[in-house]
């Protein structure tokens, strides 16, 4: 009977503990992928901004790619999809949110307006896209181009205008700057995984659908790194990757998770009028923040504007779950 309890007990403990020891591996690895990405950027003379933008946004959005495409192979489109339209969401109202609470975001990069410019145009095409019942693989190579074509674009321009400004020197070698970003990445996965497969347990625990799982627990899982590598990057007063890494992150969800997700294998949306409302909300909360940024040139996400956007994501779980 007592070894019954305690094997009761450690399998429901056991998520829990997954949980935590996901999130401090997050915690460390987070930290290292902005160190090392801010030396490479110096070294090579980039703006910072623009390493959030590419490789810290598009490593931290490992995670999503590994689920998405996992899910899609086994046959669960809707924690494929879902996966990557509750992170964006998750980015925005709980991510930037809960860096702008803890420190005010300055706004000091015009670039933003055509970076925000795309983010929409992205999300306008999944929208489009899916509203069909599927998205197919010639629309997911749709997406990668776009994606390809966006950051090839981001890194000349990038490139040409580094000589106009200073940049700090490195104090790291390019190899070791490299390693520790390879590093950080592999722990980032592994992290995001621990996490992920402990809060898909609790949710089961708790007697949730896939898809309330996919929007909510999977994508606050896996929006983790984005917000372990944000708050490093506010700490580090690096304010353009902080922010670069939000953006960055949204394009690669949407261009590079689902347009190799779809590519690997077509993607069912499933109901078609849940996934126009999810698709509702990630509009309107992507409103939000260019609301929040204006203007561009001299703007601030302050702690109030971080509330409400914290307030609307908080309103769109308790709604996810009450539906």
């Amino acid at each position: 009977m007592s070894e019954l309890f305690q094997g009761t007990v450690l399998e429901t403990a056991a998520p829990y503990i997954w949980l935590a020891l996901g999130l401090v591996v997050l915690v460390l690895c987070g930290n290292w992928l902005v160190t090392g990405s801010v030396q490479l950027a110096r070294h090579f003379k980039v703006s910072t901004f623009i390493v959030g933008l590419t490789i810290v946004a598009y490593g931290t959005s490992a995670p999503e790619m590994f689920i998405s495409v996992g899910a899609a192979l086994s046959g669960a489109h809707e924690i494929a999809l879902g996966n990557v339209i509750g992170s964006n969401i998750a980015n925005i109202g709980a991510i930037l949110a809960i860096v702008a609470l803890v420190a005010t975001i300055p706004i000091r990069n015009k670039a933003l307006g055509l970076d925000l410019s795309i983010m929409f145009v992205l999300t306008l095409l999944l929208f489009l896209f899916g509203f069909n019942g599927t998205i197919s693989r010639l629309e997911g190579l749709a997406l990668l181009s776009i994606l390809a074509a966006y950051t090839a674009w981001s890194v000349v321009k990038a490139r040409k205008t580094a000589g106009i400004k200073e940049t700090a020197p490195a104090t790291m070698k390019p190899l070791p700057a490299a390693l520790l970003v390879l590093g950080a990445l592999i722990g980032l996965y592994f992290g995001a995984d621990r996490f992920v497969d402990g809060a898909r347990e609790i949710a089961r625990q708790w007697g949730v659908s896939e898809r309330v799982i996919a929007i909510s627990i999977v994508a606050i899982g896996t929006s983790m790194p984005e917000l372990v590598a944000s708050l490093a990057a506010i700490f580090k007063k690096e304010a353009d990757l902080s922010i670069g890494n939000i953006i960055g992150s949204n394009l690669f969800n949407i261009a590079g998770v689902l347009g190799v997700t779809a590519i690997v294998r077509p993607l069912s949306v499933g109901e078609r009028s849940m996934f126009v409302s999810d698709m509702a909300w990630l509009l309107g909360i992507s409103i939000l923040l260019v609301l929040a940024m204006v203007p561009l040139s001299r703007g601030v996400i302050s702690r109030w504007k971080g509330g409400v956007l914290l307030s609307v994501f908080v309103a769109y779980i308790v709604i996810l779950y009450n539906s």
